[in-house]
């Protein structure tokens, strides 16, 4: 069964990039009632950094790997295997400090796996994580879509490099900005984001 993989990152309780991602996820599975919705939240259960224990196991070969080299790549394992099963991927962020999440950008850190995300050719590298579509819902305080603070937007250039490097080149994104501007600006920011989601599940 395909699978809707939900990543959101932001650790507020009232979070609008968590719920307008899930929304989304929502709205895509409503739309295609065979897929199942994996949410895995990155601020609520913190990955492992990876460290130098860590590079040095996933640089050897899967037989030559120790029991311990094995137990420290299990998570990282776990996480490619749940980015694989999926057909589409919904990511939620905050744009903090002009980027994203620290918390999604260790999800990152740890699929982004030589030989199983992505490859080396004599081309160049490959992107293994292919047939995917992938949509990124991001907040923040200002507008950071165009205008004089487009610059700044490091979050959506940054997560479509990553994305295309490991195959998957076919993505939305969904911005909620502006909503530091009041109470009537953050309701019109919500309403134009859902109205967005919406409009992106019906042509899921």
């Amino acid at each position: 069964m395909s699978s809707i993989l939900l990543l959101t990152s932001s650790p507020r309780s009232d979070s609008l990039s968590t719920k307008i991602a899930s929304e989304l996820a929502d709205k895509i599975k409503a739309q295609n009632p065979g897929k199942t919705i994996v949410h895995r939240d990155l601020a609520a259960t913190a990955l492992p950094h990876i460290d130098e224990p860590f590079t040095a196991a996933i640089r050897t070969p899967a037989d030559a790997r120790t029991p311990e080299q094995q137990e420290l790549i299990k998570v990282s394992d776990a996480l490619v295997d749940e980015l694989l099963a999926a057909d589409t991927l919904v990511i939620g962020t905050g744009l903090i400090n002009f980027n994203i999440y620290s918390s999604l950008k260790t999800w990152i850190d740890n699929i982004a796996r030589a030989g199983r995300t992505f490859t080396y050719t004599e081309t160049g590298p490959k992107g293994l994580v292919t047939g995917k579509k992938a949509y990124i819902v991001l907040a923040s305080g200002g507008v950071y879509s165009e205008g004089p603070a487009a610059p700044l937007n490091h979050a959506v250039p940054y997560l479509k490099s990553v994305l295309g490097f490991i195959g998957i080149t076919d993505v939305e994104t969904v911005y909620i900005e502006g909503v530091a501007f009041g109470p009537e600006a953050a309701e019109k920011a919500i309403g134009a984001a859902q109205a967005r989601a919406t409009e992106l599940a019906l042509a899921a």
